[in-house]
């Protein structure tokens, strides 16, 4: 039997997909609360608990956080920050000289931020990631062994093995050309993300440039970057600093596990799929 939610949110489509036995009923309205619940804090295209505490790091204010569900993200934030080198930076801004979340201050026990200069947040992608693990972490807490969830087409996340066993297949689409696939992966337990600066979406009036924090450079050369990880909010966060990366971090980061992480080169007549030394800064 399967059970399926589909709704909007986080400005996309989101299929919450559970296989199995029948019974937990309420897991999948559950777990599509917890999305709910992400994009009410999240977004900043309607007042939100982040876009309150915008407006006071923006004024050069201490901003508290009060809402849970903002201050898991912020955690999680820091986590994957550091797991990206620094690449992945929902605070760079190219309108501020803030060095971004290293220019801000996280004090945990006090659940409050504290910047030397203005900065604001642009979850982004990101929170599409985060709020597929909250979403499964409910699921599972349900007892659910077998789901998938995904939000958009460039956000995926499985729970356990497909229904007929094995790993959940996936074949990621070249943005450029949705009938040429670029690679083939196998999930358990696992998240999906896609960053491309080409394709459908990549235009949009609200989306934010593909920025390399350090240096605000914004890329513009036609790249994909695919990212398989253990959380969403780790794929996401991956597949940005991959497709920002210079070629040195570029290199560290693919090295790190080449076997879940990809960066193609989507300039026609090229070989695609692409090493760290070859990735042109821009």
């Amino acid at each position: 039997p399967t059970d399926v939610e589909r709704f909007m949110a986080m400005g996309t489509r989101i299929e919450l997909h559970r296989f199995g036995a029948a019974g937990a009923d309420d897991a999948l309205l559950a777990a599509r609360r917890a999305i709910e619940a992400v994009d009410d804090a999240l977004t900043i295209h309607r007042p939100s608990a982040t876009t309150a505490l915008n407006e006071r790091l923006l004024a050069g204010e201490t901003a508290p956080v009060d809402d849970p569900v903002l201050f898991d993200a912020l955690v999680a934030i820091d986590a994957v920050h550091e797991a990206t080198l620094g690449l992945f930076d929902p605070a760079a801004d190219r309108r501020f000289a803030a060095t971004g979340w290293r220019g801000i201050t996280f004090d945990r026990v006090a659940a409050r931020l504290y910047a030397t200069t203005p900065v604001a947040f642009d979850f982004g992608g990101f929170g599409k990631g985060f709020a597929l693990d909250r979403a499964g972490a409910v699921l599972r807490g349900a007892g659910i062994v077998s789901a998938c969830l995904s939000a958009g087409e460039s956000s995926i996340a499985v729970i356990g093995e497909h229904p007929l066993g094995g790993g959940w297949p996936f074949a990621v689409p070249s943005p450029s050309d949705p009938d040429d696939s670029l690679v083939q992966v196998e999930l358990i337990d696992q998240s999906l993300s896609i960053s491309a600066t080409v394709g459908a979406g990549t235009a949009a009036p609200d989306r934010a440039a593909m920025l390399r924090p350090d240096d605000r450079a914004v890329i513009t050369a036609p790249r994909c970057a695919v990212a398989v990880a253990r959380t969403g909010a780790l794929a996401e966060a991956m597949s940005t600093a991959l497709l920002v990366a210079d070629p040195a971090r570029a290199d560290r980061l693919l090295g790190g596990d080449s076997e879940n992480r990809f960066v193609f080169d989507l300039t026609p007549g090229v070989a695609r799929r692409v090493s760290s030394a070859r990735m042109a800064l821009q």
